[in-house]
C-alpha cells in the first residue's frame, strides 16, 4: 500500500497542537454515583405507623367483649357459568355462625337456586313479601329506600361475597324494607324460606343452633356489639343503683412478629481490593435493606396474617357508589371512624381521586408532612403506596386509618436491641466465609401491625381507577 505524503497531502489534515480528551481519561479520576435503585419508593406507611415495643416477639389485643354472630362474606366455586356456594362459607352468616355439621350444610347449598341478572334489574321492590335469602356471588347492587322527606335514598352498595335477606328466613311476615337495583350485571344465589324450612325439619342439630341464636343476649350490647356496662342516668331521690363491671373476651388475639430475611454475600477479593473511594460491603447491605424495608412494607398491606387488607373488619369495608372514587366516598369512609390520621392509596387510584375532583370542581387541601406536601380531602392527608394491588379489571382499594394505641388505632410492631443489630428492628449478622473466600452475612427485620379495634381501619374497595370524566 502506498501513502500519499506528499506537501498538499499534509497540509490538509489538522495538526494535533495538545492531549487529546481520549488520551487524557486515562490519568484522570472518575466522579461516581453510589449505586442506585428503581424499588426505593416513599414507604408511607412504614413512615406513619407508630412502631410499639414487642419484647417476647408477640403482641396480645385485649378487648371488651363482642357478641359475635357471624358477619363474614360468603366465598362461591364456578363451574363454567354454574355457581354454588361453599358449603362451609354458610357459616359465615349470622344465623349459622358456629354450626359445622357439613352434611347440613351441603344440604343447604344444594337448594341454592341461581340467578343472573343485568345492569339497570329490580332485584326486589320496598314493601314486597320477603321469602328468600339472597348470596352476591358476583356483581354489585344498590340498596335504596324511601327517606324521611319522601325522596329516594341510597342505602348502601354491595358486592362479591356480601348478602341480605337473611332475617326473612325466620319470620313469615317479613317484607322487604328496601329496593335492590343492578348497577352491573352479575349473579346471585337465592335460598327460599321454604327450603330452608325442608332442611331444618329433618335436622334437630340444626333447629337446636337456631333455637340458640334466638335467645342471644342481643339486648345486652351497645351499638358496638359490646357487653353493655349497666348503668343508671336521670334518676331522683334513692334509686336502686345497678351493678357493673367490664366483661373481657376470653381468647384475645396475639400477634406474633414476623420476618423478613436473606442472605448477602461478598466475595473477600471484592471487599479488599475494590472498597474505594466506596465500601463495596456497606453499599451492598445498604440496597438489600432498601429492598427489605420494601418487603416489609408489602407485608403490612398484603400478608393474610396481618397485613392491613386482610385483617379491616368486614363492616368497615365499603363500595364506591357510582364506580370511581368520589369525595362524597371519600366522606362516607371518613364518618365511619373518629381521629382517621391518613389514606392510604396506590399512586394510579390517587389519579383517579385527582380526576373526580377535577370533574366535580373541587380542589384538595395540601398539608405539610416532614416538610413534604401532600394533598388531603378534609385535612386527611392522602398518601402513596404502590404496594396496595391493583386487579386485572383496574380496580384498586383505598385505605384509611387511625393510629396510636392511645388512640385505639393501629400500630406497627418491632422489638429493638437484636444482637448485631445495625438499625432499629434490623440486624446483620457476620455468617463467616466458605470454600471459595465469599463472606455471608444474615439480614434479618422482625415487624407486624396490630388493629386495636375493628373501626381504626376502613377501606373502600373495587374502586374503579380507569374511567376518565367526560
Amino acid at each position: 500500500m502506498t501513502v500519499d505524503s506528499s506537501p498538499e497531502t499534509r497540509q490538509d489534515q489538522p495538526r494535533q497542537s495538545s492531549l487529546g480528551t481520549t488520551a487524557a481519561r486515562n490519568l484522570a479520576t472518575t466522579t461516581k454515583s453510589a449505586p442506585q435503585m428503581q424499588e426505593i419508593t416513599s414507604r408511607w406507611l412504614l413512615r406513619m405507623l407508630p412502631w410499639v415495643e414487642t419484647k417476647g416477639g408477640a403482641y396480645r389485643v385485649n378487648r371488651r367483649l363482642t357478641y359475635t354472630v357471624g358477619d363474614g362474606r360468603v366465598d362461591f366455586i364456578q363451574d363454567g357459568a354454574d355457581v354454588r356456594v361453599i358449603p362451609r362459607e354458610l357459616g359465615e352468616l349470622p344465623l349459622l355462625r358456629g354450626y359445622d355439621d357439613v352434611e347440613v350444610l351441603r344440604a343447604l347449598a344444594d337448594r341454592c337456586v341461581q340467578r343472573d341478572f343485568g345492569a339497570g334489574e329490580t332485584l326486589l321492590s320496598r314493601g314486597a313479601p320477603a321469602d328468600k335469602l339472597h348470596l352476591v356471588a358476583h356483581g354489585r347492587i344498590g340498596q335504596s329506600s324511601v327517606g324521611a322527606y319522601g325522596d329516594e335514598v341510597t342505602l348502601d352498595v354491595l358486592a362479591d361475597g356480601d348478602h341480605f335477606g337473611e332475617h326473612t328466613l325466620l319470620d313469615e311476615d317479613a317484607r322487604w324494607e328496601v329496593t335492590a337495583i343492578a348497577e352491573t350485571s352479575g349473579t346471585l344465589l337465592t335460598l327460599a324460606r321454604s327450603d330452608f324450612e325442608a332442611v331444618l325439619s329433618s335436622a334437630p342439630g340444626l333447629r337446636a343452633h337456631v333455637e340458640e341464636f334466638r335467645s342471644l343476649p342481643r339486648q345486652r350490647q351497645n351499638h358496638r356489639g359490646e357487653a353493655e356496662i349497666a348503668m343508671s342516668s336521670g334518676h331522683t331521690g334513692e334509686h336502686e343503683l345497678p351493678g357493673a363491671f367490664v366483661d373481657y373476651e376470653s381468647n384475645p388475639r396475639e400477634y406474633e412478629l414476623s420476618v423478613a430475611q436473606t442472605i448477602l454475600r461478598v466475595h473477600t477479593r471484592v471487599a479488599d481490593l475494590y472498597n474505594g473511594p466506596m465500601n463495596q460491603t456497606e453499599e451492598q447491605l445498604r440496597l438489600t435493606i432498601e429492598a427489605l424495608r420494601e418487603r416489609q412494607e408489602h407485608e403490612l398491606i398484603n400478608n393474610k396474617e396481618f397485613g392491613l387488607l386482610h385483617n379491616a373488619d368486614f363492616k368497615q369495608r365499603i363500595q364506591p357508589h357510582s364506580g370511581p372514587p368520589t369525595p362524597d366516598d371519600l366522606d362516607e369512609l371518613l364518618c365511619r371512624r373518629r381521629g382517621s390520621k391518613f389514606f392510604l392509596a396506590h399512586p394510579k387510584t390517587i389519579a383517579a381521586i385527582g380526576r373526580e375532583f377535577n370533574a366535580s370542581g373541587l380542589y384538595p387541601d395540601h398539608v405539610d408532612l416532614g416538610g413534604q406536601q401532600v394533598p388531603a380531602w378534609r385535612g386527611v392527608p392522602i398518601l402513596p403506596c404502590n404496594k396496595i394491588p391493583i386487579t386485572k379489571e383496574k380496580t384498586s382499594s383505598i385505605l384509611v386509618m387511625r393510629t396510636g394505641e392511645d388512640n385505639q388505632g393501629v400500630i406497627g410492631l418491632h422489638q429493638t436491641g437484636l444482637p448485631d443489630e445495625y438499625e432499629p428492628g434490623l440486624s446483620v449478622r457476620f455468617m463467616g466465609l466458605d470454600e471459595q473466600a465469599i463472606t455471608s452475612y444474615l439480614v434479618s427485620t422482625y415487624y407486624s401491625a396490630a388493629i386495636l379495634v375493628p373501626d381504626a381501619v376502613g377501606v373502600l374497595e373495587n374502586v374503579q381507577i380507569a374511567r376518565w370524566p367526560k
